[in-house]
């Protein structure tokens, strides 16, 4: 038996499914998960020594690889100062002022610890600016796993074939419209239905939890139009995009503004740290200054802000790092396309469907939850192994995305296209 099998079955005995978050267990792709001991640069170490070129990279907030120097060295600083103060510090200061000037639509920021805690509090927060309860989702869409925003959503809820959490009491959700992704008419319809009673529309500006689905054009403009016409909030979850389109984010590669957005990931450096902002009079409703509540012991961690407020200035100084992974991916793409998949990339963020037709070089678009959940995980699976067992991780998952990070060179990325063009179901 192996460290990491004898690890995984030690975790089974003490963590549910033996992971602390669902995707990690492997249930979609068979087999056991490997432990990972150390990262550094483009590569993960598991527990038996075997190297991976790793292009899950955290789930997104790799987009510098792991264990950059100048991040690392700033934070061992910063923990050598004290790990938490429960009151304010300067570096909080230092890293809202980042925000904004990253993304001009955020005039005030709120830290908190986490993707799914700032999208609660920022629903919350459309909630008590407008006086209405009613939110629109996306079918596909994940924005984490508060109770009310568990209704068709993609990631780990795809692949682990669960629509719904158990445990969410139907009234949570009862205020919870599901659009479709990509289709103007089906939230034109919710809206007339529910007139003057939505509060907020909550979107990926590119989807990345059903596979990455961009926005068809037209799409993102017309979900603020119809905000702005209904008095209700469009609200951007980029937890995953946020800095990794480009430094401005979705604003910034789309042109689309929001009333408030959402980051995680790459705003903390590979530290818990998320953000929610937005225009000042929407954001002074959010206690002390509002009658909106929300609060957190660990919110503006002195460490996760210093991870964060880093990796932000290294993007801030070297613009040419998002050229450099845009193009590497688009490399990964063209390998993909040469096995007859079909392909969504956006930037450094990508997903290769085992859509149907794929075997015959026709396949299928994928533009919303349906399309992808046509894909064929058992392909998908077999592809996983094949890129696994040639040192080559990507996620355990049909429905997550693929990141490149600058720590990726043009060598690595050759490798991987000769090992995907080698793969054979």
């Amino acid at each position: 038996m192996s460290r990491s099998e004898a690890l995984f079955e030690r975790a089974r005995q003490r963590m549910p499914g033996g992971v602390n978050s669902p995707v990690r267990a492997f249930g979609a792709v068979g087999g056991h998960p490997f432990f990972v001991e150390r990262a550094k640069g483009p590569y993960l170490y598991d527990a038996d020594g075997n190297q991976y070129l790793d292009y899950v990279c955290s789930w997104g907030p790799g987009i510098l690889g792991h264990a950059h120097l100048q991040v690392v060295e700033a934070v061992q600083k910063a923990c050598a100062d004290g790990l938490t103060f429960g009151a304010p510090c300067q570096k909080e200061v230092e890293l809202a002022e980042r925000i904004a000037a990253c993304v001009p639509d955020v005039e005030m920021v709120r830290l908190v610890s986490s993707g799914t805690e700032a999208v609660m509090s920022a629903v919350r927060l459309a909630r008590g600016f407008t006086g209405r309860d009613k939110i629109i989702k996306f079918a596909g869409n994940y924005h984490g796993h508060s109770d009310g925003l568990l209704v068709k959503a993609g990631s780990g809820l795809m692949t682990g074939a669960v629509p719904d959490s158990a445990g969410v009491p139907a009234g949570y959700a009862q205020n919870t419209l599901v659009g479709v992704y990509n289709d103007p008419d089906s939230v034109r319809r919710l809206m007339e239905e529910n007139e003057g009673q939505v509060a907020a529309v909550v979107v990926e500006p590119v989807a990345a939890n059903m596979g990455v689905v961009e926005p068809k054009p037209g799409f993102l403009e017309f979900l603020r139009d119809i905000t702005q016409k209904q008095g209700a909030l469009l609200i951007f979850d980029e937890v995953i995009t946020g800095f990794r389109l480009a430094l401005g984010g979705a604003t910034q590669a789309t042109g689309v503004s929001a009333g408030l957005h959402i980051f995680g990931k790459i705003v903390g450096g590979g530290m818990p740290l998320a953000a929610y902002g937005g225009r000042r009079e929407v954001m002074k409703c959010i206690a002390p200054t509002g009658p909106v509540y929300q609060a957190g012991t660990l919110s503006g961690n002195p460490v996760a802000v210093t991870a964060g407020l880093e990796t932000l200035k290294i993007l801030a100084e070297h613009p040419e790092i998002y050229e450099r992974i845009d193009r590497r991916a688009a490399r990964l793409e063209e390998a993909f396309l040469k096995k007859g998949l079909r392909v969504n990339r956006a930037g450094s963020l990508l997903s290769a469907f085992f859509a149907p037709g794929w075997e015959q070089g026709k396949a299928a678009c994928v533009e919303n939850y349906e399309d992808a959940c046509r894909c064929d995980q058992e392909a998908f699976a077999s592809y996983f192994h094949w890129m696994l067992s040639h040192g080559i991780y990507v996620a355990p998952s049909q429905f997550e995305a693929m990141f490149v990070s600058d720590a990726h060179t043009e060598e690595q990325i050759e490798k991987t296209c000769e090992v995907i063009a080698a793969w054979k179901r």
